[in-house]
C-alpha cells in the first residue's frame, strides 16, 4: 500500500562555486548538523507523449537514500506537493499496477516506459531546533540527467547541473522563507525548471505540448471606448455595440474552453483515485460542463461527432450520481440532527446516520473506481483529448467569437425561459428540476463567454449561481426525504423511537417549499440580466 507524504520545498539553481551559507543565525535554528552524502539513482516513467509530465505528475523508481522506492508526485497545491511512496518490489522495467492505479486516468491504456534517468550526488544538511526536532533539510544536489531517445535513430541527451532544495520537515513557512533568503543572499537563484525531470525533458515537452490557447481578452465597455474619439471612432464603437466587433474566431475560444474543461476533468479524476474529498462531485461537475459546452456550441461543432461524447459524459455522471447524492444527503442530515435540541432527538439517530455514512462511503469508493476504470470511460478520455487537439469545427467557427457567444448565450437563455414557463403552468416536481438543468447550461455557457463578453455576462453568471443553489437545495430534498423514511422504518423495525425521523422528513419538506418560494422571488432578476448580457445580439 502506498504511503502519502506532503512535500513543501523550494528549489534554487546554483553555480559550481556556490557555498552553503552559515544557517545557524536563522531564527529557530539551534544546530546545523554535519552534512550527510547520498548517491541516488532514479528511473522516470511516462507515456510516449509524456502525459504524466504534461499533467504535472512525476513517476519514478528511486534507489539509494532514505526514501528508496516507487514515488508518484502529484501536482502542487497551495505550495505543497503530495507524494505517494510504495516499496521497490521486484518490478524493474515497468511500474507495478498498484503504482500506476492513482494515475490511470492520465496514462489510461498507453504503456508507461522509462523516459529519463537521473544520477544525483546529494549532500543533506539538517537544521534542528533546541528540542532536537529536524525543522528542514537542505539538499545540495549535483545532478546528471539523461533523456532517453524518443524514437529509433535518436540520441540520448545528457544534462548536468547543480541545484539546492530546501524541504520542510517540522518547520513552518516562516522558517522556509528565512532559509531561502539566506541561500539567495549567498548567490542562489530561484530554479528555472519546476522539477529535475522538467529540466531533462524540456525539449521533448515543448515538442508534444504545443501552444496553449489563452482565453480572449474581454473588450472594454463601449461607453469607455467612446471617450476621446471622433466620428469614425464613434461609428466603430456603435458597430461594436451591435455585435460587429472583431475578435478571435469562435473556434479558438471554444478550443480554449474545452482545453480547460478537459484538464479539470483530469484533475478531478486524480482526486477520486487518490481519495481526496469532493473528488466525485468535481468529476460530475466537469462532465456537466463539458456536456453543456458541447451542446451550446453546436453552431460551430459537427454534432454528429460531439453528440456521442455528450452521451458518454452523461453516462459517467449517471454512474456517479448515487454516490454523490447519498454523500450530500447524509452529510446534510447529520448537520441537521446536530443542530436539533437534544430533547427532540429520540433514539440513536446520529449513530444510525454515521453508520449509514460510513457504509455509503465504502460502497461509493468502490462504485466510483469501477466507473472510472471501465473501458468506456478510458476511451472517452482518449476521445476528449482528440477533441481538444482537433475540434470538428463547422464554417461558423471562423466567425468572431463575440457574435457567436452572444447568440449562444441568448439561445440557452430562451431554453431557460421556456423551462420556467412550463414550471409556471404545472406543479409537477420535475418541471423545476428541468429549470435547474436549463439554468446550469446557461451558467456554464456564460462562464466560457466571460473572457470575451466581459462584465454583463459575469453578472449573469453570479445571478445564475444563486438560482442554482436554491434549486439545488430543493432537489437535495428529493433524496433526503426518502432517506428519512427508509432509516426511520429501519429504526422502528429495530425497536427504536422513530419520531425524530418523521420530524427530519417534515423539516426537509419545509426546506423544499422554502427553496421553491425563494426561486420565484429570484426569477424576476434573471430576464433583465439575460437581456443585458445578450443585448448586442438582438440590437
Amino acid at each position: 500500500m502506498a504511503v502519502e507524504h506532503l512535500e513543501i520545498e523550494r528549489k534554487f539553481d546554483v553555480d559550481s562555486t556556490f557555498a552553503l551559507p552559515d544557517l545557524t543565525g536563522v531564527p529557530g535554528v539551534a544546530e546545523v548538523r554535519a552534512p550527510v552524502e547520498h548517491a541516488l539513482e532514479a528511473a522516470y516513467y511516462d507515456t510516449a507523449d509524456l502525459r504524466l509530465a504534461r499533467a504535472r505528475v512525476t513517476l519514478r523508481r528511486r534507489t539509494g537514500g532514505v526514501d528508496a522506492g516507487w514515488h508518484v508526485k502529484l501536482p502542487a497545491s497551495a505550495g505543497a506537493r503530495r507524494e505517494l511512496h510504495s516499496p521497490l518490489g521486484r518490478a524493474m522495467r515497468t511500474p507495478p499496477k498498484a503504482v500506476l492505479e492513482p494515475v490511470l486516468g492520465i496514462v489510461r491504456r498507453a504503456p508507461a516506459t522509462q523516459v529519463a534517468a537521473l544520477r544525483t550526488r546529494r549532500v543533506v544538511t539538517e537544521l534542528v531546533d533546541a528540542e532536537g526536532r529536524v525543522l528542514a533539510e537542505v539538499a545540495d544536489d549535483q545532478v546528471t540527467g539523461t533523456a532517453l531517445p524518443a524514437g529509433p535513430g535518436e540520441a540520448a541527451v545528457v544534462t548536468v547541473w547543480r541545484e539546492v532544495e530546501i524541504e520542510l520537515v517540522d518547520g513552518d513557512e516562516e522558517l522556509l522563507a528565512a532559509v531561502s533568503a539566506a541561500v539567495v543572499d549567498a548567490g542562489a537563484r530561484p530554479a528555472t525548471a519546476p522539477s529535475k525531470l522538467g529540466r531533462v525533458l524540456a525539449d521533448r515537452l515543448a515538442a508534444v505540448e504545443g501552444p496553449v490557447l489563452p482565453p480572449a481578452e474581454p473588450a472594454a465597455p463601449v461607453e469607455q471606448r467612446k471617450k476621446g474619439k471622433g466620428k469614425k471612432g464613434k461609428k466603430k464603437d456603435e458597430d461594436a455595440g451591435r455585435g460587429r466587433t472583431s475578435s478571435a474566431p469562435a473556434g479558438e475560444v471554444l478550443r480554449a474552453a474545452l482545453q480547460l474543461q478537459v484538464r479539470a476533468l483530469q484533475d478531478a479524476d486524480l482526486m477520486v483515485r487518490t481519495g481526496q474529498p469532493d473528488g466525485v462531485h468535481q468529476v460530475r461537475v466537469s462532465c456537466r460542463r463539458l456536456r453543456s459546452t458541447l451542446a451550446a456550441y453546436r453552431p460551430v461543432l459537427d454534432r454528429t461527432q460531439t453528440d456521442p461524447l455528450r452521451e458518454e459524459l452523461a453516462a459517467v455522471g449517471t454512474a456517479l450520481s448515487p454516490t454523490r447524492d447519498a454523500e450530500v444527503a447524509l452529510a446534510h442530515l447529520r448537520e441537521l440532527v446536530a443542530a436539533e435540541p437534544a430533547e427532540l432527538v429520540l433514539g440513536p439517530v446520529a449513530a444510525r446516520l454515521q453508520q449509514a455514512a460510513i457504509a455509503d462511503q465504502r460502497a461509493g469508493e468502490v462504485d466510483a473506481r469501477r466507473a472510472l476504470t471501465s473501458a468506456a470511460y478510458l476511451q472517452l478520455r482518449d476521445d476528449l483529448d482528440a477533441l481538444v487537439a482537433e475540434p470538428p469545427l463547422t464554417e461558423a467557427a471562423a466567425r468572431p467569437a463575440d457574435e457567436v457567444l452572444r447568440e449562444i448565450v441568448a439561445h440557452t437563455g430562451k431554453r431557460l425561459r421556456r423551462a420556467v414557463g412550463a414550471a409556471q403552468d404545472s406543479d409537477h416536481p420535475e418541471t423545476l428540476h428541468a429549470v435547474r438543468k436549463a439554468a446550469k447550461r446557461v451558467r456554464y455557457t456564460a462562464e466560457s463567454a466571460v473572457p470575451v463578453l466581459g462584465e454583463p455576462v459575469r453578472q449573469l453568471v453570479g445571478a445564475l449561481k444563486g438560482v442554482q443553489e436554491v434549486l439545488g437545495d430543493r432537489q437535495d430534498t428529493f433524496v433526503t426525504r426518502p432517506l428519512c423514511t427508509q432509516l426511520g422504518l429501519q429504526a422502528f423495525a429495530a425497536g427504536e423511537n422513530a419520531w425524530t425521523w418523521g420530524r427530519l422528513h417534515a423539516l426537509e419538506q419545509a426546506r423544499c417549499e422554502q427553496a421553491e418560494q425563494e426561486f420565484w422571488l429570484r426569477w424576476p432578476q434573471l430576464p433583465p440580466a439575460l437581456e443585458t448580457a445578450t443585448a448586442t445580439a438582438t440590437a
